[in-house]
Protein backbone atom coordinates (compact mmCIF):
# COMPACT_ATOMS: atom_id res chain seq x y z
CA UNK A 1 0.00 0.00 0.00
CA UNK A 2 1.60 3.44 -1.08
CA UNK A 3 1.29 6.12 1.40
CA UNK A 4 -1.82 8.01 -0.76
CA UNK A 5 -3.62 5.06 -0.32
CA UNK A 6 -2.93 4.72 3.52
CA UNK A 7 -4.21 8.19 3.87
CA UNK A 8 -7.28 7.55 1.67
CA UNK A 9 -8.22 4.68 4.39
CA UNK A 10 -7.35 6.79 7.62
CA UNK A 11 -10.18 9.42 9.27
CA UNK A 12 -8.94 12.82 8.43
CA UNK A 13 -9.12 15.44 11.55
CA UNK A 14 -11.82 17.35 9.61
CA UNK A 15 -13.87 14.05 9.10
CA UNK A 16 -13.29 13.25 12.86
CA UNK A 17 -14.33 17.09 13.91
CA UNK A 18 -17.94 17.24 11.49
CA UNK A 19 -18.56 13.92 13.31
CA UNK A 20 -18.67 15.79 16.23
CA UNK A 21 -20.26 18.82 14.61
CA UNK A 22 -23.10 16.25 13.94
CA UNK A 23 -24.95 16.45 16.68
CA UNK A 24 -25.61 20.32 16.72
CA UNK A 25 -26.50 20.19 13.19
CA UNK A 26 -23.87 22.22 11.34
CA UNK A 27 -23.50 19.26 9.06
CA UNK A 28 -26.87 19.06 7.85
CA UNK A 29 -26.82 22.68 7.18
CA UNK A 30 -23.69 22.09 5.34
CA UNK A 31 -25.18 19.28 3.06
CA UNK A 32 -28.26 21.89 2.29
CA UNK A 33 -26.02 24.93 1.61
CA UNK A 34 -24.29 22.89 -0.69
CA UNK A 35 -26.90 20.90 -2.62
CA UNK A 36 -28.53 24.62 -3.12
CA UNK A 37 -24.67 25.98 -4.16
CA UNK A 38 -24.63 22.81 -6.67
CA UNK A 39 -28.20 23.03 -8.12
CA UNK A 40 -27.07 27.05 -8.58
CA UNK A 41 -23.65 26.25 -10.64
CA UNK A 42 -25.77 23.98 -12.90
CA UNK A 43 -26.51 26.43 -15.20
CA UNK A 44 -24.72 25.11 -18.67
CA UNK A 45 -26.61 26.86 -21.39
CA UNK A 46 -27.43 30.29 -22.20
CA UNK A 47 -30.87 32.01 -21.79
CA UNK A 48 -30.88 33.21 -25.85
CA UNK A 49 -28.22 32.65 -28.78
CA UNK A 50 -24.98 33.90 -27.23
CA UNK A 51 -22.64 36.35 -30.12
CA UNK A 52 -19.76 35.74 -28.41
CA UNK A 53 -17.62 32.66 -27.69
CA UNK A 54 -15.67 34.42 -25.65
CA UNK A 55 -13.93 37.77 -24.88
CA UNK A 56 -11.22 40.33 -24.07
CA UNK A 57 -11.49 42.72 -21.71
CA UNK A 58 -8.22 45.36 -21.90
CA UNK A 59 -8.39 47.17 -18.57
CA UNK A 60 -6.74 50.66 -18.36
CA UNK A 61 -6.38 50.79 -14.35
CA UNK A 62 -5.65 54.11 -13.13
CA UNK A 63 -8.58 55.88 -15.25
CA UNK A 64 -7.72 57.40 -18.90
CA UNK A 65 -8.14 61.26 -19.15
CA UNK A 66 -11.25 60.93 -21.80
CA UNK A 67 -11.15 64.39 -23.22
CA UNK A 68 -7.56 63.98 -24.21
CA UNK A 69 -8.20 60.81 -25.49
CA UNK A 70 -11.57 60.50 -26.85
CA UNK A 71 -13.83 63.54 -25.75
CA UNK A 72 -13.00 66.31 -28.20
CA UNK A 73 -13.76 69.83 -26.26
CA UNK A 74 -12.54 72.58 -28.40
CA UNK A 75 -14.13 75.45 -26.38
CA UNK A 76 -12.51 74.60 -23.61
CA UNK A 77 -9.01 76.68 -25.44
CA UNK A 78 -11.12 79.84 -25.02
CA UNK A 79 -11.75 78.89 -21.64
CA UNK A 80 -8.24 77.83 -20.29
CA UNK A 81 -7.32 79.27 -16.86
CA UNK A 82 -10.76 80.27 -15.80
CA UNK A 83 -12.77 78.74 -13.03
CA UNK A 84 -14.78 75.81 -13.88
CA UNK A 85 -18.43 76.97 -13.36
CA UNK A 86 -20.39 76.06 -10.25
CA UNK A 87 -23.21 75.75 -12.48
CA UNK A 88 -21.15 72.80 -14.02
CA UNK A 89 -19.70 70.82 -10.57
CA UNK A 90 -23.16 71.24 -9.38
CA UNK A 91 -22.18 70.60 -5.66
CA UNK A 92 -20.45 67.24 -6.95
CA UNK A 93 -18.31 65.57 -4.01
CA UNK A 94 -14.18 65.99 -4.70
CA UNK A 95 -11.68 63.77 -3.86
CA UNK A 96 -8.85 65.28 -0.86
CA UNK A 97 -6.65 65.94 -3.46
CA UNK A 98 -8.31 68.99 -4.83
CA UNK A 99 -11.20 69.65 -2.39
CA UNK A 100 -8.90 71.95 -0.68
CA UNK A 101 -8.08 73.72 -3.71
CA UNK A 102 -8.80 77.88 -3.57
CA UNK A 103 -9.70 77.30 -7.38
CA UNK A 104 -10.54 74.71 -9.95
CA UNK A 105 -8.96 76.05 -12.93
CA UNK A 106 -10.18 74.62 -16.68
CA UNK A 107 -7.73 73.00 -18.26
CA UNK A 108 -7.59 72.19 -21.94
CA UNK A 109 -6.44 69.57 -23.66
CA UNK A 110 -3.25 70.34 -25.40
CA UNK A 111 -3.25 67.39 -28.30
CA UNK A 112 -4.69 67.74 -31.76
CA UNK A 113 -8.11 65.38 -32.67
CA UNK A 114 -9.03 64.77 -35.99
CA UNK A 115 -12.43 63.03 -37.33
CA UNK A 116 -11.85 59.38 -38.45
CA UNK A 117 -14.14 56.89 -39.90
CA UNK A 118 -17.48 56.70 -41.43
CA UNK A 119 -18.37 58.10 -38.06
CA UNK A 120 -16.52 60.65 -37.76
CA UNK A 121 -15.44 59.71 -34.36
CA UNK A 122 -12.98 62.69 -33.04
CA UNK A 123 -9.48 60.89 -31.90
CA UNK A 124 -6.63 61.87 -30.66
CA UNK A 125 -3.32 62.25 -32.03
CA UNK A 126 -2.26 60.23 -28.78
CA UNK A 127 -4.00 57.03 -30.55
CA UNK A 128 -2.47 57.32 -34.06
CA UNK A 129 -2.83 53.58 -34.34
CA UNK A 130 -6.53 53.19 -32.48
CA UNK A 131 -7.76 56.06 -34.81
CA UNK A 132 -7.35 53.55 -37.79
CA UNK A 133 -10.00 50.95 -36.29
CA UNK A 134 -12.81 53.22 -35.36
CA UNK A 135 -15.15 52.28 -37.87
CA UNK A 136 -14.57 48.69 -36.12
CA UNK A 137 -15.66 49.79 -32.93
CA UNK A 138 -18.22 51.04 -30.83
CA UNK A 139 -17.07 54.20 -28.56
CA UNK A 140 -19.24 55.11 -25.36
CA UNK A 141 -18.72 58.79 -24.37
CA UNK A 142 -21.24 58.78 -21.43
CA UNK A 143 -19.97 56.19 -18.98
CA UNK A 144 -20.63 56.92 -15.45
CA UNK A 145 -20.49 55.32 -12.21
CA UNK A 146 -20.91 56.74 -8.23
CA UNK A 147 -17.46 55.37 -7.27
CA UNK A 148 -14.85 58.46 -6.66
CA UNK A 149 -11.46 56.26 -5.47
CA UNK A 150 -9.70 53.78 -7.45
CA UNK A 151 -9.69 50.70 -5.51
CA UNK A 152 -13.60 51.08 -4.57
CA UNK A 153 -14.32 52.32 -8.21
CA UNK A 154 -11.95 49.38 -9.79
CA UNK A 155 -13.68 46.95 -7.14
CA UNK A 156 -17.17 48.43 -8.79
CA UNK A 157 -16.71 47.75 -12.21
CA UNK A 158 -14.98 44.34 -11.98
CA UNK A 159 -17.87 42.97 -9.39
CA UNK A 160 -20.80 45.44 -9.43
CA UNK A 161 -19.94 46.19 -5.94
CA UNK A 162 -17.51 48.81 -4.17
CA UNK A 163 -17.02 46.29 -1.44
CA UNK A 164 -14.67 43.59 -2.13
CA UNK A 165 -15.65 40.45 -1.87
CA UNK A 166 -18.12 39.45 -4.74
CA UNK A 167 -17.30 37.16 -8.05
CA UNK A 168 -15.56 39.24 -10.83
CA UNK A 169 -16.87 39.22 -14.24
CA UNK A 170 -14.69 36.80 -15.37
CA UNK A 171 -15.31 34.67 -12.95
CA UNK A 172 -19.39 35.24 -13.87
CA UNK A 173 -18.71 33.75 -17.32
CA UNK A 174 -17.04 31.11 -16.36
CA UNK A 175 -19.70 30.38 -13.77
CA UNK A 176 -22.53 31.17 -16.10
CA UNK A 177 -20.87 28.91 -19.37
CA UNK A 178 -17.94 26.97 -18.28
CA UNK A 179 -14.80 25.88 -20.00
CA UNK A 180 -14.37 25.67 -24.40
CA UNK A 181 -10.86 24.12 -23.60
CA UNK A 182 -10.48 20.94 -20.44
CA UNK A 183 -6.68 21.75 -20.33
CA UNK A 184 -6.65 25.82 -19.94
CA UNK A 185 -8.25 27.69 -17.50
CA UNK A 186 -11.72 29.33 -19.06
CA UNK A 187 -11.06 32.55 -16.73
CA UNK A 188 -6.82 34.27 -17.62
CA UNK A 189 -5.78 37.11 -16.27
CA UNK A 190 -2.39 39.05 -17.51
CA UNK A 191 -0.71 41.90 -15.84
CA UNK A 192 1.41 44.26 -18.02
CA UNK A 193 4.14 46.83 -17.41
CA UNK A 194 3.80 50.44 -18.26
CA UNK A 195 6.22 53.53 -18.83
CA UNK A 196 3.83 56.09 -17.35
CA UNK A 197 3.56 57.41 -13.90
CA UNK A 198 5.27 54.84 -11.93
CA UNK A 199 3.41 55.11 -8.89
CA UNK A 200 0.37 53.18 -9.36
CA UNK A 201 -2.60 51.87 -7.61
CA UNK A 202 -2.25 48.32 -6.21
CA UNK A 203 -4.24 45.71 -7.93
CA UNK A 204 -5.58 42.97 -5.96
CA UNK A 205 -6.14 39.43 -6.79
CA UNK A 206 -10.15 39.53 -5.86
CA UNK A 207 -10.34 41.70 -8.84
CA UNK A 208 -10.12 38.27 -10.36
CA UNK A 209 -11.59 36.22 -7.71
CA UNK A 210 -14.27 34.22 -7.45
CA UNK A 211 -16.25 35.57 -4.45
CA UNK A 212 -19.20 33.55 -3.08
CA UNK A 213 -18.13 31.32 -6.33
CA UNK A 214 -16.67 28.23 -6.46
CA UNK A 215 -13.19 28.61 -6.24
CA UNK A 216 -12.15 27.10 -9.72
CA UNK A 217 -13.93 29.88 -11.08
CA UNK A 218 -11.29 32.62 -10.65
CA UNK A 219 -8.92 33.83 -13.00
CA UNK A 220 -5.49 32.11 -13.15
CA UNK A 221 -2.67 35.11 -13.71
CA UNK A 222 -0.49 34.31 -16.21
CA UNK A 223 3.27 35.26 -14.99
CA UNK A 224 5.62 36.56 -17.78
CA UNK A 225 8.34 35.02 -16.29
CA UNK A 226 9.62 31.69 -14.73
CA UNK A 227 6.59 29.34 -14.76
CA UNK A 228 3.77 30.93 -16.44
CA UNK A 229 1.09 30.27 -13.35
CA UNK A 230 3.10 29.37 -10.05
CA UNK A 231 3.98 25.83 -8.86
CA UNK A 232 3.23 24.40 -12.48
CA UNK A 233 6.68 23.03 -12.77
CA UNK A 234 7.39 20.11 -10.81
CA UNK A 235 9.88 19.90 -8.04
CA UNK A 236 12.93 18.31 -8.06
CA UNK A 237 12.73 14.97 -7.22
CA UNK A 238 9.00 14.60 -8.21
CA UNK A 239 8.63 12.49 -11.35
CA UNK A 240 5.15 13.43 -13.41
CA UNK A 241 3.81 9.61 -11.79
CA UNK A 242 4.73 10.81 -8.73
CA UNK A 243 2.47 13.84 -9.32
CA UNK A 244 -0.07 12.17 -10.83
CA UNK A 245 -0.17 9.17 -7.87
CA UNK A 246 -0.17 12.16 -5.56
CA UNK A 247 -3.54 13.91 -6.98
CA UNK A 248 -5.22 10.78 -7.20
CA UNK A 249 -4.38 9.88 -3.64
CA UNK A 250 -5.26 13.36 -2.36
CA UNK A 251 -8.73 13.96 -4.95
CA UNK A 252 -9.85 10.44 -3.09
CA UNK A 253 -10.08 12.02 0.20
CA UNK A 254 -11.37 15.04 -0.92
CA UNK A 255 -14.14 13.02 -2.20
CA UNK A 256 -14.58 11.15 1.10
CA UNK A 257 -15.06 14.90 2.55
CA UNK A 258 -17.57 15.82 -0.19
CA UNK A 259 -19.39 12.31 0.55
CA UNK A 260 -19.73 13.63 4.65
CA UNK A 261 -20.39 17.19 4.13
CA UNK A 262 -21.43 17.96 0.66
CA UNK A 263 -19.66 20.91 0.59
CA UNK A 264 -19.39 21.84 -3.82
CA UNK A 265 -16.19 23.68 -2.34
CA UNK A 266 -14.79 20.29 -1.84
CA UNK A 267 -15.29 19.48 -5.55
CA UNK A 268 -13.77 22.68 -7.05
CA UNK A 269 -10.52 21.94 -5.38
CA UNK A 270 -10.78 18.46 -7.04
CA UNK A 271 -11.03 20.16 -10.33
CA UNK A 272 -8.15 22.81 -9.64
CA UNK A 273 -6.00 20.02 -9.01
CA UNK A 274 -6.95 18.46 -11.88
CA UNK A 275 -6.49 21.70 -13.81
CA UNK A 276 -2.97 22.04 -12.42
CA UNK A 277 -1.85 18.43 -13.27
CA UNK A 278 -2.96 19.34 -17.51
CA UNK A 279 -1.56 22.95 -17.72
CA UNK A 280 1.40 21.38 -16.87
CA UNK A 281 1.35 20.68 -20.58
CA UNK A 282 -0.59 22.84 -22.15
CA UNK A 283 0.27 25.89 -20.40
CA UNK A 284 4.29 25.83 -21.79
CA UNK A 285 2.97 25.34 -25.13
CA UNK A 286 0.76 28.04 -25.35
CA UNK A 287 3.14 30.46 -23.93
CA UNK A 288 5.74 30.23 -26.30
CA UNK A 289 5.12 32.56 -28.73
CA UNK A 290 8.69 31.07 -30.89
CA UNK A 291 5.82 29.79 -33.82
CA UNK A 292 4.73 33.14 -33.90
CA UNK A 293 5.69 34.46 -37.76
CA UNK A 294 7.69 37.84 -37.89
CA UNK A 295 4.98 39.77 -39.70
CA UNK A 296 2.75 39.14 -36.60
CA UNK A 297 5.45 40.74 -34.08
CA UNK A 298 5.92 43.65 -36.39
CA UNK A 299 1.40 43.92 -36.70
CA UNK A 300 1.74 44.06 -32.79
CA UNK A 301 5.12 46.23 -32.55
CA UNK A 302 8.55 45.80 -31.13
CA UNK A 303 6.98 45.50 -27.63
CA UNK A 304 5.32 42.29 -28.64
CA UNK A 305 8.63 40.32 -28.11
CA UNK A 306 9.00 41.28 -24.73
CA UNK A 307 7.51 39.54 -22.37
CA UNK A 308 5.18 41.33 -19.83
CA UNK A 309 4.43 44.17 -22.39
CA UNK A 310 1.13 45.06 -22.97
CA UNK A 311 1.69 44.49 -26.86
CA UNK A 312 3.01 40.88 -25.66
CA UNK A 313 -0.17 40.00 -23.56
CA UNK A 314 -2.48 40.96 -25.77
CA UNK A 315 -0.66 38.20 -28.67
CA UNK A 316 -0.89 36.26 -25.71
CA UNK A 317 -4.66 37.41 -25.18
CA UNK A 318 -5.34 36.17 -28.83
CA UNK A 319 -3.60 32.84 -28.76
CA UNK A 320 -5.53 32.19 -25.27
CA UNK A 321 -8.79 32.55 -27.28
CA UNK A 322 -7.74 30.46 -30.01
CA UNK A 323 -7.23 27.90 -28.00
CA UNK A 324 -10.70 28.25 -26.14
CA UNK A 325 -10.07 30.48 -23.08
CA UNK A 326 -13.76 31.96 -22.19
CA UNK A 327 -12.35 35.17 -20.73
CA UNK A 328 -8.73 36.75 -20.27
CA UNK A 329 -8.39 40.20 -19.05
CA UNK A 330 -5.16 42.47 -19.44
CA UNK A 331 -4.18 45.49 -17.16
CA UNK A 332 -2.72 47.93 -17.41
CA UNK A 333 -1.80 50.29 -15.15
CA UNK A 334 -0.27 53.79 -14.38
CA UNK A 335 -3.11 55.73 -16.03
CA UNK A 336 -3.54 58.05 -13.13
CA UNK A 337 -2.22 61.53 -14.32
CA UNK A 338 -2.90 64.03 -11.19
CA UNK A 339 -0.30 65.91 -12.61
CA UNK A 340 2.58 65.80 -15.59
CA UNK A 341 -0.16 64.93 -17.41
CA UNK A 342 1.44 65.96 -20.46
CA UNK A 343 4.77 64.27 -19.85
CA UNK A 344 3.01 60.39 -18.68
CA UNK A 345 -0.01 59.62 -20.93
CA UNK A 346 2.01 60.23 -23.83
CA UNK A 347 3.61 57.32 -22.54
CA UNK A 348 0.65 55.04 -21.41
CA UNK A 349 -0.89 55.97 -24.94
CA UNK A 350 2.35 54.54 -26.65
CA UNK A 351 2.21 51.42 -24.50
CA UNK A 352 -1.34 50.72 -25.85
CA UNK A 353 -2.17 51.98 -29.36
CA UNK A 354 -0.71 49.64 -31.50
CA UNK A 355 -1.90 46.62 -29.78
CA UNK A 356 -5.15 47.82 -29.63
CA UNK A 357 -4.85 47.89 -32.86
CA UNK A 358 -3.32 45.10 -33.89
CA UNK A 359 -5.20 43.05 -31.47
CA UNK A 360 -8.91 43.99 -33.60
CA UNK A 361 -6.86 43.47 -37.21
CA UNK A 362 -5.74 39.89 -35.67
CA UNK A 363 -8.97 38.61 -34.29
CA UNK A 364 -10.54 39.83 -37.66
CA UNK A 365 -7.87 38.48 -39.87
CA UNK A 366 -8.90 35.38 -38.51
CA UNK A 367 -12.26 35.31 -38.42
CA UNK A 368 -12.69 35.43 -34.49
CA UNK A 369 -14.01 39.06 -34.26
CA UNK A 370 -17.39 38.10 -35.07
CA UNK A 371 -17.08 35.81 -31.61
CA UNK A 372 -15.05 37.17 -29.79
CA UNK A 373 -16.18 40.53 -27.98
CA UNK A 374 -13.37 43.07 -26.46
CA UNK A 375 -13.76 45.90 -24.67
CA UNK A 376 -11.43 48.35 -23.65
CA UNK A 377 -11.49 50.80 -20.90
CA UNK A 378 -10.90 52.14 -17.03
CA UNK A 379 -12.93 52.71 -14.04
CA UNK A 380 -14.07 56.42 -14.11
CA UNK A 381 -12.66 59.62 -15.57
CA UNK A 382 -10.81 62.76 -15.25
CA UNK A 383 -11.75 66.49 -14.68
CA UNK A 384 -11.31 69.48 -16.93
CA UNK A 385 -10.30 71.47 -13.89
CA UNK A 386 -6.36 71.16 -13.40
CA UNK A 387 -5.06 69.52 -9.85
CA UNK A 388 -1.91 71.36 -9.02
CA UNK A 389 -0.59 74.08 -11.14
CA UNK A 390 -1.57 74.88 -14.19
CA UNK A 391 0.73 76.31 -17.50
CA UNK A 392 0.15 76.17 -20.91
CA UNK A 393 1.80 73.14 -21.44
CA UNK A 394 1.68 71.12 -18.23
CA UNK A 395 -1.28 70.27 -16.43
CA UNK A 396 -3.22 67.35 -14.01
CA UNK A 397 -6.72 65.58 -13.80
CA UNK A 398 -8.02 64.31 -10.79
CA UNK A 399 -10.77 61.83 -10.58
CA UNK A 400 -14.03 62.31 -11.91
CA UNK A 401 -17.14 59.53 -11.66
CA UNK A 402 -19.60 61.62 -13.81
CA UNK A 403 -18.01 60.67 -17.49
CA UNK A 404 -15.78 58.63 -19.32
CA UNK A 405 -14.72 56.92 -22.20
CA UNK A 406 -15.03 52.98 -22.80
CA UNK A 407 -15.45 50.94 -26.37
CA UNK A 408 -15.85 47.58 -27.51
CA UNK A 409 -15.77 45.56 -30.93
CA UNK A 410 -17.10 42.81 -31.79
CA UNK A 411 -19.70 39.67 -31.36
CA UNK A 412 -22.45 41.45 -33.12
CA UNK A 413 -21.73 45.08 -31.44
CA UNK A 414 -22.09 47.76 -34.35
CA UNK A 415 -18.68 48.71 -35.97
CA UNK A 416 -18.00 52.42 -36.30
CA UNK A 417 -20.66 54.00 -34.18
CA UNK A 418 -20.55 56.59 -31.33
CA UNK A 419 -22.84 56.70 -28.83
CA UNK A 420 -23.69 59.03 -25.85
CA UNK A 421 -22.67 62.88 -25.35
CA UNK A 422 -20.74 65.20 -22.35
CA UNK A 423 -21.32 68.69 -22.10
CA UNK A 424 -18.48 71.16 -23.18
CA UNK A 425 -16.78 70.46 -19.78
CA UNK A 426 -16.58 66.89 -20.32
CA UNK A 427 -17.88 67.54 -17.30
CA UNK A 428 -21.82 65.72 -16.92
CA UNK A 429 -23.43 63.51 -19.48
CA UNK A 430 -26.19 65.42 -21.59
CA UNK A 431 -27.41 62.15 -24.04
CA UNK A 432 -27.50 58.72 -23.49
CA UNK A 433 -25.86 58.02 -19.95
CA UNK A 434 -24.76 53.99 -19.23
CA UNK A 435 -23.88 52.96 -15.93
CA UNK A 436 -21.13 50.33 -15.54
CA UNK A 437 -23.90 48.12 -14.71
CA UNK A 438 -25.30 48.48 -17.96
CA UNK A 439 -22.01 48.22 -19.28
CA UNK A 440 -21.49 44.73 -17.62
CA UNK A 441 -25.60 43.63 -18.23
CA UNK A 442 -24.54 44.11 -21.92
CA UNK A 443 -21.11 42.44 -21.60
CA UNK A 444 -23.52 39.17 -20.42
CA UNK A 445 -25.41 39.84 -22.75
CA UNK A 446 -23.49 39.38 -25.47
CA UNK A 447 -22.50 35.44 -24.17
CA UNK A 448 -25.87 34.98 -24.36
CA UNK A 449 -27.07 35.66 -21.06
CA UNK A 450 -29.30 37.62 -19.39
CA UNK A 451 -28.11 39.66 -16.58
CA UNK A 452 -31.12 39.32 -13.97
CA UNK A 453 -31.58 35.17 -14.17
CA UNK A 454 -27.42 34.90 -13.90
CA UNK A 455 -27.23 34.39 -9.95
CA UNK A 456 -26.33 32.79 -7.24
CA UNK A 457 -27.52 32.29 -3.75
CA UNK A 458 -25.18 33.14 -1.17
CA UNK A 459 -25.98 33.81 2.78
CA UNK A 460 -29.39 34.36 1.56
CA UNK A 461 -28.56 36.58 -1.03
CA UNK A 462 -29.37 35.84 -4.43
CA UNK A 463 -25.58 37.72 -6.01
CA UNK A 464 -25.87 38.61 -9.50
CA UNK A 465 -23.25 41.04 -11.01
CA UNK A 466 -25.32 43.74 -11.77
CA UNK A 467 -26.54 44.28 -8.16
CA UNK A 468 -30.22 44.12 -7.41
CA UNK A 469 -30.25 48.09 -8.78
CA UNK A 470 -32.28 48.36 -12.41
CA UNK A 471 -29.84 48.45 -15.23
CA UNK A 472 -30.12 47.94 -18.89
CA UNK A 473 -28.86 46.31 -21.72
CA UNK A 474 -27.41 49.23 -24.17
CA UNK A 475 -29.33 48.16 -26.82
CA UNK A 476 -28.17 50.97 -29.11
CA UNK A 477 -24.96 49.97 -29.85
CA UNK A 478 -25.72 46.39 -30.95
CA UNK A 479 -26.78 45.21 -34.48
CA UNK A 480 -30.07 44.34 -34.96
Amino acid sequence: MNPFEYYVNLETRRQFLGKMAKGFGWAAMASLAGKQAVQAAQLGATHFTPKAKRGIYLFMSGAPSQMDLFDYKPRMKELFDTDLPESVRDGQRLTTMTSGQERFPIAPSIYDFQQYGNSGAWVSELLPHTSGIVDDISLIKSMWTEAINHDPAITYIQTGNQIPGRPSLGAWLSYGLGSLNENLPSFVVLNSTWTGRKEAQALFSRLWGAGALPSEHQGVALRSHGDPVLYLSDPPGVSRDMRRQMIEGVNAINEDIFHEFGDPETHARISQYEMAFRMQSSVPDLTDLSDEPDYMFELYGPDSRVPGTFAYNCLMARRLAEKGVRFSQIFHRGWDQHNALPKDLPNQCKDIDQACRALIIDLKQRGMLDDTLVVWGGEFGRTIYCQGPLTQTDYGRDHHPRCFTVWLAGAGVKAGYVHGETDDFSYNITKDPVHIHDLNATILNRFGIDHEQLTFQHQGLDLRLTGVEKARVVEEILET
